[in-house]
């Protein structure tokens, strides 16, 4: 059995604040300040989810084995029944010197019961849990461990059969804030979400504050934004606004101008980009609410309640959305602020990607959409001056899913 390494705060990366559990480190992508006003159990799980967490170290170890406490989410209605599928294990994903190199599960874990149309929720005790990874090259190398992107991840002990100290690596540090398809929805894995692969491809240090259907110009998210280091920040806004039909035009743009103000109050010259909705057919002229349909097959199927002859009354299609932050962004720029960026989501999925791979949920982009966004993002960057390369090629083990080369842990 390898020796337990103390679990040294250092080793995370991608998370806000690190809590103390009664056995381990909670790892939170809001500020616990923040973690006290939130309005609903639905988007304190979302902070909670290990989206963009990671291990990073340095190690000659062959061998790692990490001991968790896991949370899925289990959806529920008000009498506390199953609606839709369980959970299934979210992976742990192995990278070794930027390259993937293998995935496994937490092989026990508990349910999050979440009832979405009260937004409240209730947690079980996870069991412990261990992760394991074999076949580590056994020399000295960069090594990062991807946590769950829908998982509540409690972080208990670090065992190695070798010397392990926190990762050297200093990079660009890009914090991105987004709604579920940036938290990870859709994707294989915690290091095959957009942001991920874009952060590797440019060779970024990632902070991911994407929060499934919560990306609404929340003002503890924006003072979030505003207090974390970053020397480049990115907003993908506007989906979840539609999805929820919570503003109309005239309460949008004003509400985006002071989230951006709020973070400029702390990064004042922070190059910033501000990302529109990728294409969404179901919504590109047509205003929210939209609602999940389940199939017979007990997945979902989105759809909007929403018709045309509301947009003409102010109400907020993409259409619309991606008319303001353009213009929200070009007057910035008109007055002075010469580090703003505005970036069209359809360049990262737009009309070709939805020939190749429609969204299969009506609303989601699939895991093969998550690798070719990353790129194209990247590649964005790259165009405006914000990184510096963009690799060749994502591994064919990140773009399809690819045969782990380490077991699932148990």
């Amino acid at each position: 059995m390898p020796d337990r390494v103390p679990f040294d705060r250092r080793l995370v990366r991608g998370a806000v604040a690190l809590v103390d559990s009664e056995d381990g480190l909670i790892p939170l992508r809001l500020t616990e300040e923040s973690m006290q006003v939130l309005p609903d159990d639905w988007v304190r799980r979302c902070a909670k989810q290990t989206s963009g967490v990671r291990l990073a170290l340095r190690t000659d170890a062959t061998r790692l084995e990490l001991d968790v406490r896991v949370l899925r989410t289990l959806s529920v209605d008000g009498a506390g029944a199953r609606v839709g599928p369980l959970p299934q294990p979210g992976a742990f994903d192995l990278v070794v010197d930027g390259v993937f190199a293998g995935r496994a599960v937490a092989p026990e874990g508990a349910h999050h019961r979440l009832d979405f149309s009260t937004k409240r929720g209730s947690a079980d005790t996870a069991p412990l849990s261990t992760v394991v990874f074999d076949g580590l090259p056994g020399v000295d190398a960069e090594i990062e461990v991807w946590l769950p992107f829908e998982e509540i991840t409690t972080l208990v002990a670090l065992r190695a059969d070798g010397e392990v100290e926190p990762s050297r690596r200093q990079q660009t540090r890009w914090v991105h804030h987004g709604s579920s398809i940036s938290q990870g929805v859709g994707a294989r894995s915690g290091a095959s979400t957009w942001p991920a692969i874009a952060a590797r491809e440019a060779g970024l240090d990632l902070l991911n504050l994407g929060l499934a259907g919560n990306a609404v110009v929340d003002p503890f998210v924006a003072r979030t934004l505003r207090d974390a280091p970053a020397d480049l920040i990115s907003v993908k806004l506007g989906i979840n606004v539609v999805n929820h039909d919570v503003m109309r035009r005239r309460a949008f743009e004003p509400a985006v101008e002071g989230f951006l103000a709020t973070i400029r109050d702390g990064h004042p010259s922070t190059p910033l980009v501000v990302v529109s909705p990728v294409l969404c057919p179901l919504l590109e002229d047509l205003p929210g609410p939209t609602y999940a349909a389940v199939t017979s097959d007990e997945s979902r199927w989105y759809l909007t309640k929403g018709t045309e002859a509301e947009v003409a009354e102010g109400k907020l299609s993409l259409s619309v959305v991606r008319e303001v932050l353009a213009e929200v962004v070009e007057r910035r720029r008109r007055l002075g602020d010469a580090q703003i960026w505005y970036v069209d989501g359809r360049t990262l999925y737009g009309e070709q990607d939805w020939a190749a791979h429609q969204l299969p949920d009506n609303l989601h982009p699939a895991a093969e959409s998550h690798v070719s966004m990353g790129r194209a993002f990247a590649v964005e960057l790259m165009r405006l001056g914000l990184a510096a390369h963009v690799r060749d090629r994502v591994p064919a083990s990140i773009s399809c899913g690819g045969s782990p080369s380490v077991r699932d842990g148990r």
